[in-house]
């Protein structure tokens, strides 16, 4: 069988890329035509994340609107959505039946599969996100986020931790298995480690591989994941691809079309929708970030490839956008600071407001733990 293909573009290229600020309409010109190209594809992610209160706040759209009107335009190809657990789509733990009501209202609303995750991988918080969506008849997608590097034995974030993880996500009742590289740290002979330890754990469960494009080796650790027996990877359209966004829909596709894997989509028939969205991009163009090319100091730095714009436009608010590699630097330092955490909404806004403390007030990584008592962040 082949593999199968998420295409994230209508939701995390764009958070990555543009700092989430696409609108409704310009998703929804495209979205006939892509129900026909993708007719084969896994899914289409396209809710959750930061556009349910981008939408709000920024563009003034009602996010279910959005999910309603993009649903009926696509009627084939099943729909995703990213799900923090009990932090639903916002950045603190709400009450269980908001979650709950939620996900319902989802449901009803056009959404199929829900991507959910914890932002430390805390289990109590995973069962919250688990137990809502699959109530609400909802496919339970459970992340495992990674960081750190798993063929680092001596690293806490080691392959028996990722394990472990994920057994306790299928107990609790997860139908899928998501492997959310959310900062692009999986080196392709890492992801050969973990999907093959993960494959020969749970034979029977689905398990899918995310990941940004930061460091340049995306494509390449999709490939590895691939030949190590991963079912489904995550690509967005070549316009909106790289970077801090997914991996080329398009080099994925090239790389396996003839062969065992192939995807069931053909280079050619993306191309109108390419075209589509390199003038589209363009006139988000005020909310690109400066990163014009990979950067393989996301290793050290570890910076989601999400938070990656809307940290640079926070530090451009503040008057600091100048000292942006301070920031990636002192970013590094807030991680080891607040004790080598995972990093994904919302406990990655820690982090970076926390770097943007430190540049702001030009305080060391030595500053901060002599004086922490007296500190007012």
């Amino acid at each position: 069988a082949g593999v199968l293909l998420t295409d994230t573009t209508w939701r995390d290229a764009h958070q990555s890329l543009l700092a989430t600020r696409m609108r409704t309409r310009d998703i929804e010109a495209i979205a006939p035509h892509t129900a026909d190209v993708l007719h084969n594809f896994r899914s289409i992610e396209c809710w959750g994340g930061a556009t349910f209160d981008v939408s709000m706040r920024f563009l003034y759209e009602c996010p279910w609107e959005r999910l309603e009107r993009l649903r009926a335009k696509v009627p084939n190809v099943p729909f995703q959505m990213l799900l923090r657990g009990a932090n639903a789509v916002g950045y603190t733990s709400y009450p269980d039946n908001v979650v709950h009501k939620f996900c319902q209202q989802s449901v009803k609303s056009g959404m199929d599969v829900f991507r959910v995750f914890d932002s430390l991988n805390y289990l109590e918080n995973m069962r919250l996100g688990i137990d809502a969506v699959g109530s609400a008849g909802g496919v339970v997608e459970a992340s495992v986020c990674y960081t750190g590097n798993v063929l680092n034995t001596d690293s806490k974030y080691n392959l028996d931790y990722y394990l472990n993880y994920a057994r306790n996500l299928v107990d609790l009742g997860a139908h899928v298995i998501n492997i959310k590289d959310m900062a692009g740290l999986l080196r392709p002979k890492a992801a050969t480690l973990l999907v093959s330890a993960l494959r020969a754990e749970f034979p029977n469960v689905p398990i899918t591989l995310h990941t940004h494009d930061t460091s340049g080796n995306g494509v390449a650790t999709y490939l590895a994941a691939v030949d190590a027996g991963i079912d489904a990877v995550d690509v967005a359209i070549d316009a909106m691809s790289g970077t801090t966004s997914q991996p080329s829909m398009g080099a994925v596709v090239a790389a396996l079309e003839q062969g065992d894997y192939n995807p069931g989509v053909t280079v050619d028939s993306t191309r109108p929708m390419n075209a589509y969205w390199e003038m589209a991009r363009e006139m988000y163009r005020p909310f690109e970030s400066n990163s014009k090319a990979g950067n393989a100091d996301v290793y050290d730095n570890e910076i989601p490839g999400g938070q990656y714009t809307n940290l640079q436009f926070q530090a451009q608010s503040l008057g600091l956008l100048s000292e942006w590699p301070k920031i990636k630097a002192a970013y590094a330092s807030a991680n080891r600071i607040l004790g080598d955490i995972v990093k994904v909404t919302p406990s990655s806004k820690v982090v970076g407001d926390l770097a943007q403390f430190m540049v702001n007030n030009k305080l060391s990584e030595q500053d901060v733990l002599d004086k922490a008592s007296d500190l007012s962040f």
